[in-house]
């Protein structure tokens, strides 16, 4: 990007089932029906494509995210679906949730490879290390790896990882018929890693894909996670309440690059706002209140519950927060665990409030307003040193992306701050970012 060109944000549209409202299935705008319909997401995939966005994401765990009594839960596998997707769409960036901690990492290098390959060079990769007792159980273990040996795994998993990617030149296949050689001598080698969590001899059997390497994106903001994000991440996904707190995590985090030999351009942080639009601030403060009036305690509780590693059942919900525990000994997310606790405190909510509070976002921003009142917020978090983009997170769907893409996006192009038409092929290109090199080519 040269001097006199302004810099453009990023947007990505995270896609939750019937919206991220906790209480979305319930509101008649909504079609929980269609959760297992590959059209339903071909179609909100189509309509962030319309919007130019940059990608879209996919959350996932190994277990069943809440009580399947009371919210529509459950789904595709998200690289399944996004496979799908890749050929329902041409442009936008397809961004997967997988565990670095209940997989292995061939598995996870030959399947993002393929997806690069099926979708163009589009795919992208929300690496995770897992949060919960209950996806550990699934896999045979009675409690979840301590929380700095999940980042040490996570850290082994992504080095195993690009290895195998780069294991295939990018120009190993010569194709000579003539001569029955398929590739060029020393172009495909074995990477024989030999590691504390992981022996992987290599190479991948799967040519090297359109990106080099899929986009890596992160979404961990606890210490272990923003040193991971800074040594790896390419995009961050995060979670902040306040712009204060938006430009605390920015500048902490691009800070940590330069010891990896990386610039704050390398790296994208995209906070979530989870944004209720109307045509006036008052009927989108009523679909917020409609929203809110639909909730079901059971389930927030329960949520709840989790986030903070407290079991709060049998609490009046009126009533506030029990004594919490320190963040040094939560296990789980510890960046969403003091984020929701430090909400409660500064706002001295009730758990009702709080279950409230909570219900669009789990913990990320949720903002009500006018489509300008939304382009304004988020142009004073990107003017501000709080973001370079946005993680949208539509309250409901299919229509709480519509009202995005139809009513906010032309703001910010208009505001010369969001593209109005993609200029590049890849996922990398719509980020900004350089293609990984891989090994050195052979001279010929």
């Amino acid at each position: 990007m040269s001097a006199d060109t302004p810099r453009q944000f990023h947007l990505n549209a995270f896609l939750m089932n019937a919206g991220h409202h906790d209480a979305a299935w319930r509101h008649p705008r909504t079609q929980p029906e269609r959760i297992t319909d590959l059209a339903y997401f071909q179609e909100l995939a189509r309509t962030a494509e319309r919007g130019r966005l940059d990608s879209l994401f996919l959350a996932d765990g190994v277990a069943l995210w809440g009580n399947a009594r009371y919210n529509a839960v459950g789904g595709f596998e998200p690289l399944t679906l996004l496979s799908a997707l890749a050929v329902a769409t041409e442009h936008i960036g397809l961004i997967a949730t997988v565990s670095t901690t209940f997989n292995e990492p061939f598995h996870v290098a030959r399947k993002f490879a393929s997806l690069d390959h099926i979708s163009g060079g589009r795919a992208g990769w929300n690496i995770v290390t897992s949060g919960n007792v209950a996806e550990a159980r699934n896999f045979g273990l009675e409690e979840h790896l301590e929380h700095a040996l999940r980042y040490e795994r996570a850290s082994e998993f992504l080095d195993v990882t690009k290895e195998l990617w780069d294991s295939w030149l990018d120009d190993a296949p010569v194709i000579d018929r003539e001569r029955g050689v398929y590739s060029r001598e020393g172009a495909v080698r074995p990477i024989e890693h030999r590691g504390t969590h992981f022996r992987v001899d290599g190479p991948l059997n799967v040519q090297r894909s359109p990106q080099g390497h899929p986009l890596l994106v992160q979404a961990g903001s606890s210490q272990d996670g923003k040193e991971f994000a800074a040594r790896y991440a390419e995009a961050v996904f995060t979670a902040q309440q306040t712009l204060a707190d938006g430009q605390t995590f920015y500048k902490d985090l691009k800070s940590r690059l330069a010891k990896y030999g990386r610039t704050p351009g390398q790296l994208k942080i995209l906070p979530g706002i989870c944004p209720i639009i109307g045509g006036t601030e008052a009927e989108a403060l009523a679909l917020e209140d409609e929203l809110t009036a639909l909730q079901v305690p059971e389930y927030g509780l329960q949520q709840l519950s989790g986030m903070l590693g407290t079991d709060l059942s049998g609490l009046p919900l009126d009533g506030p927060l029990p004594e919490l525990p320190e963040e040094r000994d939560i296990n789980g997310n510890k960046s969403r665990f003091t984020l929701v606790a430090e909400l409660a405190r500064r706002e001295q909510l009730t758990i009702r409030q709080l279950i409230a509070r909570l219900g669009g976002g789990r913990g990320h921003r949720v903002f009500a307003g006018t489509p300008e009142q939304i382009a304004d917020q988020l142009e004073e978090w990107f003017t501000e040193g709080a973001a370079d983009g946005f993680n949208i997170m539509p309250p409901y769907l299919p229509g709480g992306l519509d009202d995005f893409v139809d009513q906010v996006v032309p703001l910010l192009q208009g505001r010369g701050l969001f593209r109005t038409e993609y200029s590049g092929r890849t996922l990398r290109d719509h980020y900004g970012l350089q293609r990984p090199a891989g090994r050195p080519a052979l001279s010929h």
